[in-house]
């Protein structure tokens, strides 16, 4: 197994109040966007830096969470999956006046987390990412 990071987060967890409901949602949304190792328990959902399970009687808080989208086109796939999974819309796919070369689409996951996907145009990485894998001790 291995697990890519980025530079800035390690990883982003939610707690969502409906585990099936959020499995369904963010595997549709990540596979549409170009995301297959999905790491999947019973209680919970993992993806690179995303890790989901379900809140246990508390209170499950509203984030805004953007994925990397690698075009407009995945962008536009990223919206098409998730309200074809019964979600929200909160943004049609398009330019942002606030950043230059800013394409998102926005929805509202189960749980009414406002979900992003973003592509910045054509950028230059050094690495696509930081790859880890667990050695023995």
């Amino acid at each position: 197994m291995e697990f890519h990071k980025g530079r800035l987060i390690d990883h982003v967890h939610l707690r969502v109040s409906d585990l099936d409901a959020g499995k369904r949602f963010y595997k549709a949304a990540l596979t549409a966007l170009g995301f297959s190792e999905l790491l999947e328990g019973d209680h919970f959902l993992a993806a690179d830096e995303l890790w989901i399970d379900e809140a246990d009687n508390g209170p499950v808080s509203r984030v805004h969470l953007a994925f990397q989208a690698p075009s407009r086109e995945h962008v536009v796939a990223f919206r098409a999956a998730a309200l074809k999974a019964g979600r929200r819309d909160n943004g049609l796919p398009g330019e942002r006046a606030w950043y230059p070369r800013y394409f998102a689409a926005y929805v509202l996951d189960p749980d009414g987390h406002n979900i992003e996907a973003v592509h910045h145009g054509p950028v230059e990485r050094s690495v696509t990412s930081v790859v880890f894998r667990p050695t023995a001790l």
